[in-house]
């Protein structure tokens, strides 16, 4: 380039040369290609996890602490999850809003404390997803629907009814910092590592990449846009998808403790089984 523009200068084309004086760019270091960075740090193992499952059962962030560490659902995703997303038949939820605001909005045309809890479109479009649930989050779920049924019946006048799984006693969405008292008091009470919430989310992903679990699979299920590690993984998402669930379920079981099913939770509905291949 210098060469050029000082024959450029030489033959009166230019005036001055603007590359005079800037010197090369100092080369830079490439990192190294198919590597996987896991900070063990900001993750809890599988012992860690099992204190704090069987921790939260006595708060109001139980069903946030299971959606969180085992189905990886981010925080405003799980304030908007209905019930009317489960699919009871297969098992499976659909992530399809999330709570937040909504831009071009103005905070005095809602209701209090409503403006920052306005259903919104999901992050990317590889946010919406189909996600199969742990039996042990399954039957939460309808431990849960008794509750909401039980609130909606008490106070009929008052109660908001939105569907919400994740709700106060009068129906009404919770906001995206109600967690965190309860959350950090629950980490300091058990001997538990003073992790982020978002870090819940990052365990059960990073467990399954320390046990070489697809990454591909992984980044479908958390909703990621792009793959979490960069890896030549070419295919339908579908396909891998499908070929990895027979071998999470298995390490799901495992961090989650043992619950007897009561035998009025048993209907003909939900002994119904459904092939994961059928379904993908």
């Amino acid at each position: 380039m210098n060469v050029s523009m000082r024959y450029a200068v030489d033959k009166k084309i230019i005036p001055v040369s603007p590359a005079e004086g800037v010197n090369l760019p100092k080369k830079v270091e490439k990192k190294p290609y198919h590597t996987r960075n896991i900070d063990t740090q900001k993750t809890l193992t599988m012992e860690q996890i099992q204190v704090l499952l069987d921790a939260s059962k006595d708060t109001p962030i139980h069903m946030q602490v299971l959606f969180n560490v085992l189905m990886e659902l981010r925080r405003r995703e799980i304030n908007g999850v209905k019930y009317s997303d489960v699919d009871y038949i297969n098992r499976t939820l659909r992530v399809q809003r999330q709570l937040g605001t909504k831009l071009g909005t103005k905070k005095e045309d809602f209701p209090p404390e409503a403006y920052r809890k306005q259903e919104v479109r999901l992050k990317t479009p590889s946010s919406y997803r189909t996600l199969p649930i742990p039996d042990y989050v399954f039957e939460a779920i309808l431990e849960q629907r008794k509750i909401y049924e039980r609130n909606r019946s008490r106070r009929n006048s008052q109660f908001q009814d939105s569907d919400y799984i994740c709700c106060s006693n009068y129906g009404k969405p919770r906001s995206k910092e109600f967690h965190w008292k309860y959350y950090k008091k629950l980490l300091a009470e058990n001997g538990l590592p003073d992790i982020r919430w978002h870090d819940l989310r990052s365990t059960f992903c990073t467990l399954l990449l320390k046990n070489n679990f697809n990454p591909k699979a992984v980044s479908k299920l958390m909703g990621h846009a792009k793959e979490l590690i960069t890896m030549d993984v070419y295919g339908d998402n579908r396909g891998i998808i499908a070929d990895c669930v027979d071998e999470i379920q298995p390490f799901i079981n495992e961090v989650m403790p043992t619950q007897e099913v009561g035998e009025e939770l048993r209907t003909e509905n939900m002994d119904i089984v459904i092939s994961a291949d059928d379904f993908f």
